[in-house]
């Protein structure tokens, strides 16, 4: 598959207008401390994206790099040094339609503090996951474009493994007593392609603006469990008829926000049928007199599976399964797209909390610098995500120079 993509990205190449952008940064967190944990993070970043565009035709190539210190200065490596292929992929489009072929990522979503849908491309668990990381995926697909809308067949052609970080990292989900099965284990072939059928489009009217979108899905969850066997912990893959949804309306000065889905298990006797539910509004003041904006946040994530006698939430490690989330967002309006977001998310359920507050800025259309400080309060009597990594606190700040 991949030597047909190179092909077929090179034979564009001759004719074609070339983009190259990317980016080089630095990711350092430091941490409350932790038994036998780094109590900091170090961490290099490269990326570099091609864009080849030949009439209807275009290709992508990105790669992205990382170097994490301790794997090159301690007897504790943290196993976070990877060069990733993000896409690589080639389509053409005209006025009614598109067709791509290769590796690429997608964004399914609307929520401020979790996208529940957004389950197309799998998460990298070698770094935390308070950041958004997606694995490219492996997919053919056709898109119909009408007046005000879009219908799209996907078809993702593997389910790939997640690599882990060593039990050193903070937020690793193993601990100094169990190993990493790097073999996925899956109910069919890897190669058994999960179908995707898409439908989204806008309405108008005088006062609101509406985007929607359904999803169905045949193929393998996005949801994965582990099991632990031998002292290695082992991931698996199984598969799911799911039917998700995700829709915004701006209507006046708010923003509504509605993220659903229902998942069918097919055969799988570890897993329940499942829902999965989010709820958002953000609604902004009246503009400063500077120009500055200031919006309220508030979501609701609730989570059930259907059969007790199966994996529940905790052991499938689902944080947002009865969360409610209040925040603000301060927009800065200036040359450099400055601004704070900041909140509590609180859970309902097992009595935890979680605090952070992110500022972003760019310096001269080049640098950008992301800073952001997390709290967690986790539960003292359920076995939780929180729970496991223990009252946290960390402080994490990123630069990176744009070209």
């Amino acid at each position: 598959m991949r030597k047909l993509l190179v092909l077929l990205v090179l034979s564009n190449i001759l004719l074609a207008e070339v983009e190259v952008e990317g980016l080089i940064g630095l990711d350092t967190q430091i941490y409350s401390s932790k038994k036998m944990k780094h109590s900091s993070n170090f961490t290099a970043q490269q990326q570099i994206k091609v864009n080849y565009e030949n009439n209807n035709f275009s290709s992508v190539f990105e790669l992205y790099a990382q170097e994490d210190k301790s794997d090159f200065s301690s007897q504790k490596d943290n196993n976070r040094t990877f060069l990733r292929l993000n896409e690589l992929y080639t389509q053409y489009e005209n006025e009614d339609f598109e067709i791509s072929l290769g590796k690429t990522i997608k964004f399914w979503g609307a929520l401020e503090v979790e996208n529940i849908v957004d389950g197309f491309n799998i998460q990298d668990n070698r770094n935390d996951g308070f950041t958004t990381d997606k694995i490219g995926a492996y997919n053919i697909s056709y898109s119909h474009y009408f007046e005000d809308s879009e219908l799209s067949i996907i078809a993702k052609l593997y389910e790939q493994n997640n690599k882990v970080a060593n039990p050193s990292y903070v937020y690793s989900i193993l601990n100094q007593n169990l190993s990493y099965n790097n073999s996925l284990e899956s109910e069919s072939s890897l190669y058994r392609p999960s179908l995707y059928v898409t439908y989204n489009g806008t309405a108008y009217g005088d006062n609101y603006s509406l985007d929607y979108a359904f999803i169905y899905e045949n193929g393998y969850d996005s949801q994965r469990y582990f099991t632990v066997s031998n002292n290695k912990y082992t991931q698996h893959a199984y598969l799911v008829n799911k039917i998700m949804t995700y829709n915004t309306l701006v209507y006046n000065s708010t923003l509504y926000k509605l993220e659903a889905l229902y998942a069918d298990i097919t055969k799988d006797k570890n897993i329940s049928d499942y829902i999965h539910v989010a709820v958002g509004i953000e609604h902004t003041l009246d503009a400063l007199e500077n120009g500055h904006e200031i919006g309220l946040l508030s979501e609701y994530y609730y989570y059930d599976t259907f059969q007790d006698n199966k994996f529940n939430d905790l052991s499938l490690g689902e944080i947002f399964q009865n969360d409610l989330f209040l925040g603000v967002r301060y927009s800065i309006n200036d040359t450099d797209s400055s601004n704070i977001v900041g909140g509590v998310i609180l859970d309902t359920q097992y009595d935890e909390e979680s605090y952070y507050l992110e500022y972003e800025t760019r310096i001269y259309d080049l640098l950008k610098v992301k800073l952001d400080y997390r709290y967690t309060e986790p539960s003292d009597k359920d076995n939780t995500v929180y729970a496991q990594l223990g009252r946290h606190q960390r402080v994490a700040l990123n630069i990176s120079y744009h070209f």
